[in-house]
């Protein structure tokens, strides 16, 4: 399960988007797109004058979803920055100190980026604020005329300027008869940014867009930005812009030392660990993949905790309404948490309705990032280690794995030649490519088998095909079998950016150790490295519905299911003659599916009211 991705990095659209404000909305376009460029700048107050303002600093309020609150941000130019956003339930600072770029979240989590995607941006955007596009000799950027646009109700001409480092394309719209910037859209390969941009103001001889108001695509997220004080050439002190000396230290470990083993249940290709929040003790599931941790909010109402604000987030698949918790505090075996600011999202009744499991939470990026975190999937044992006292001396194979949005991305090799990062996801079950590296490499109608999924955000269909090998760590898997989404999807999938995500069925066969701090992933061999784990061979998928009937949620075409004749909507009332409520449930249904081939099972399912009896005999699928 993958939890939310675009709000946990909230400030990254508004980062992108104060660097048109701030510097000034730079974009034009006219009969040659230099022309209208330049034309632009003068209508703002003059290249000179832009050159001239070397600092900024600006206060504005901000309404997003819901929420409202303010931020103030301050930069040296090209290459200094900071940014510190607060919504009151949810804060955020993001700065530059002309070395690095780093993020410090609601819970004081220290983040430095070095995912090589964000640094070709920051590099890209460096360039820009040296007007580096201005030059039509250029070998990073390209300016071309789309035509004319109306923008509310304005004529503008359409500026596009791409480059060469990195692939976000910048559509500027800027009208024809004041050479104002109207409108910016900010494309990249996970979603677009739209802005626009009115209420221009006089700050000595700039004229400076007050309002903003934007929208995030696919999800829908809007937002408005309204400067309420601007500062043009402020003495700023450079340190402002450094990261924090120190990262938060929001734990203990109860029994002193510097480590603790937590044992875990491994169920249905899924983590579950033991938490205590308020003397309840509960299930919750242990997720790289979520890029936070969540709470449900009928768990979260049984504590008496108050949520707030509502916005949009990234799951699997699909966009999720989020709101936020205050935790006040948690127990995971030996380990102590202060309070935290955590996600709030539905998910606790559909794990109750396909592992029929009581599942209140998920421990994410808030939880691993603060440890060395070993698992081993094998031993159902979770150790964590406090990065401070920790030294690997093992023989296992040390990655480089970038954190993007709070998850790492890991490199890998498909069938020896395909290259790509894929998400680290100890929350999913399975391999799953994206559909745009699917497209880019012709995997889109390779023969395979439809299946159904879940993920925060609901179901996802998607296509599983066997491959000839994965090489991730210095180890090659086999014949890993790998789904794709069927079709283009809205959430953590989308992303071009990343190649697809590994799940449990990969990291079973490995002890893993997760180290956020150095930004790294050690794989060593684990004791089922070579083991052959029975897969799915009937076709058939089922779910408990809230009234306690076992029904058939899917039935993938051209399999056994399919071929007996069963129908996704059929209930399932016995297996061999023994019903249902009798087998051991869900999982024990889904064991069935994964015997012996030529095992043969008589199954009795009611449909429109009438019984009826259906011949399924296992085989191979892949």
């Amino acid at each position: 399960m993958n939890g939310p991705r675009r709000w946990a990095r909230l400030g990254t659209a508004l980062f992108g988007a104060l660097a048109f404000t701030v510097a000034v909305a730079t974009g034009a376009e006219s009969p040659d797109p230099y022309t209208v460029l330049g034309r632009h700048y003068e209508a703002v107050g003059g290249l000179e004058n832009l050159k001239d303002e070397r600092s900024v600093h600006l206060e504005a309020t901000l309404s997003i979803a819901g929420l409202s609150g303010s931020i103030a941000h301050w930069e040296i130019r090209p290459d200094r920055r900071r940014t510190e956003i607060d919504l009151k339930i949810l804060t955020q600072t993001m700065g530059d100190n002309g070395t690095v770029r780093w993020e410090v979240d609601s819970n004081g989590k220290l983040r430095i980026e070095q995912d090589e995607n964000e640094l070709a941006r920051r590099d890209v955007e460096i360039r820009l604020a040296k007007y580096g596009h201005l030059d039509p000799e250029s070998d990073v950027f390209t300016l071309a005329l789309e035509g004319l646009a109306t923008v509310e109700g304005e004529e503008c001409h359409v500026l596009k300027i791409t480059n060469s480092l990195e692939s976000t394309v910048r559509t500027w719209f800027i009208g024809t008869s004041n050479y104002l910037l109207r409108k910016s859209i900010t494309a990249r390969l996970d979603g677009e940014q739209h802005a626009l941009f009115s209420d221009f103001r006089r700050v000595g001889e700039l004229l400076i867009p007050f309002v903003e108001e934007e929208e995030i695509l696919p999800i829908g997220q809007k937002q408005t930005l309204s400067i309420t004080k601007y500062e043009s050439n402020p003495a700023i002190d450079a340190s402002l812009f450094e990261p924090p000396g120190e990262d938060v230290r929001d734990f203990a470990f109860t029994a002193g030392g510097h480590s603790e083993v937590i044992p875990f249940e491994f169920i249905g290709d899924h983590i579950f660990v033991k938490v205590i929040v308020d003397c309840v003790e509960s299930r919750w599931i242990l997720d790289s993949g979520a890029s936070v941790s969540v709470i449900d909010p009928a768990f979260a109402d049984e504590l008496g905790l108050e949520s707030g604000g509502s916005m949009k987030g990234q799951g699997a698949g699909h966009a999720v309404d989020v709101t936020f918790v205050t935790l006040p505090g948690m127990r995971v075996g030996g380990i102590e948490f202060a309070e935290q600011q955590i996600a709030s999202i539905e998910f606790s009744e559909l794990l109750r309705s396909v592992y029929e499991l009581e599942v209140t939470g998920i421990l994410g990026y808030d939880f691993l990032s603060r440890f060395v975190s070993r698992i081993d999937i094998g031993e159902e044992t979770l150790t964590v280690y406090d990065p401070d006292h920790f030294t690997y001396e093992g023989d296992g194979e040390v990655v480089d794995a970038p954190l993007r949005g709070n998850i790492f991305a890991v490199p890998v090799t498909l069938d020896d030649r395909f290259e790509g990062r894929w998400t680290l996801d100890l929350g999913a079950s399975g391999l799953s490519m994206s559909h745009s590296f699917g497209r880019e490499h012709g995997f889109l109608d390779r023969k395979g088998i439809i299946g159904a999924g879940f993920g925060a955000g609901g179901r996802i269909e998607g296509r599983a095909s066997r491959y000839d090998n994965i090489k991730v760590g210095g180890h090659e898997i086999g014949k890993p079998i790998i789904s794709m989404p069927t079709s283009e999807v809205e959430g953590a999938f989308r992303s071009a950016e990343i190649s697809g995500n590994l799940g449990n069925d990969l990291f079973r066969r490995f002890v893993l150790y997760l180290d956020y701090g150095h930004q790294q992933v050690i794989f060593e061999k684990g004791a089922d490295f070579e083991t052959e784990f029975p897969l799915q061979k009937g076709g058939l998928f089922a779910w408990r519905t809230d009234t306690g009937a076992y029904e058939l949620y899917f039935v993938s075409p051209g399999t056994p299911a399919d071929q007996a004749g069963l129908e996704e909507g059929d209930t399932l009332l016995s297996i061999n003659g023994i019903d249902v409520e009798h087998l051991g449930g869900l999982l024990a249904i889904r064991d069935l599916m994964r015997k012996d081939v030529d095992t043969t099972y008589r199954i009795t399912v009611r449909r429109d009211g009438v019984r009826s009896d259906h011949e399924l005999t296992l085989r191979d699928l892949f």
